[in-house]
């Protein structure tokens, strides 16, 4: 299945019916009087956030979401069928924004969550409210009244504890398959991984979502190479993977191009907790990884951890570390929501 983060919709609720103009025309009633119904309500336009979806490739193929009008009110005061509402079925993660791109409407971060993103027209009233003790057979009915037309965006953003980043080649797929059952393609040459991937880790009996985006080149945030289109899928993550090549000649350079990066694209990206990691040790000796995790220690002004993904010297340390990073980053959000509920005002 082909990988779709960002689409744009159109959509429109269903107009409302029309309310009747109508007179009862029975035998033997001499003033039957006024039996117009009213209109059926439109259809409304939803989003839900569904399981088993983690694209938004169906939206590629029907752009156009129109609910169903409300029929029109009839004699006898049989008011007219509501029109069907209709619901976009979107994955969890996914961003409704207005028509700017910048708008954000609603982000359907939990299965289930649903939003109302156009409300169906009301019906019209038939004659019979119309009718007064000096006006006794009106000859007025409402119109229903019109839906709505929306152009919306759906950018999917995925749910993922974990987000990994580095240069291309830095090793992020391999630990990505080296510590879950994905199997993202693996190849010696540069932004092999060309969308998204999700793995499920586990270690110590707890499970977390790793994230492996395509890597990020100087000037991404520029637009070059992959860009930094993919970024907004680790926002967000509880915490960042940097892995940086140990085989590099550039190392310290490296590093500063991914932070540079992070730094110009925003959105908090730069000041989420980070683990950074010398990747590919297999290839040094004991002397050249002191030297290389000295300097880049030296350079990240924290704990730089040493692995290998190929032969899984180190994989368990760096993940024991990305855990307890998102045990914190969990904690410290629940703490929040819980000073913001306390803050509310009480409401009986």
């Amino acid at each position: 299945m082909k990988f779709l983060d960002l689409c744009k919709v159109y959509i429109r609720s269903g107009s409302g019916g029309n309310g009747a103009t109508s007179f009862r025309r029975e035998k033997f009633v001499e003033f039957g009087g006024p039996d117009g119904g009213d209109g059926g309500a439109g259809g409304s336009v939803w989003a839900e956030a569904v399981d088993g979806l983690n694209t938004l490739i169906d939206f590629r193929y029907q752009q156009h979401w129109f609910a169903q009008n409300g029929q029109g009110g009839m004699g006898r005061e049989r008011t007219g069928k509501s029109g069907q509402d209709i619901v976009l079925r979107v994955p969890v993660g996914t961003e409704i924004l207005d028509e700017d791109e910048e708008t954000v409407i609603a982000d359907l971060t939990e299965l289930g969550q649903r939003v109302l993103l156009a409300k169906g027209g009301n019906g019209g009233w038939g004659n019979v409210h119309f009718k007064t003790s000096t006006n006794q057979a009106p000859r007025k009915a409402n119109p229903g009244q019109p839906g709505i037309d929306r152009t919306l965006w759906l950018r999917l953003k995925l749910i993922a504890d974990v987000g990994l980043v580095g240069l291309p080649n830095a090793g992020k797929s391999t630990f990505l398959a080296a510590t879950s059952n994905a199997r993202p393609k693996i190849a010696n040459y540069p932004f092999t991984t060309l969308h998204p991937n999700l793995g499920v880790v586990g270690i110590d009996n707890v499970e977390f979502v790793v994230a492996d985006i395509p890597g990020l080149i100087e000037g991404a945030h520029e637009g070059r190479g992959l860009g930094d289109l993919f970024l907004g899928h680790v926002e967000r993550c509880a915490a960042l993977l940097h892995l940086v090549d140990g085989s590099s000649g550039t190392l310290l350079e490296d590093y500063d191009t991914i932070i540079e990066e992070l730094d110009a694209y925003g959105a908090g990206l730069s000041e989420k907790p980070r683990i950074t990691v010398l990747n590919k040790i297999d290839t040094l000796d004991d002397e050249e990884r002191a030297f290389l995790r000295e300097e880049l220690e030296n350079r990240a002004r924290s704990r730089v951890y040493l692995m290998s993904g190929v032969s899984g010297e180190g994989v368990p340390q760096v993940l024991r570390a990305l855990r307890a990073e998102i045990e914190d980053e969990r904690l410290r959000r629940r703490r929040e929501e819980g000073s913001e509920r306390e803050d509310a005002p009480w409401q009986p």
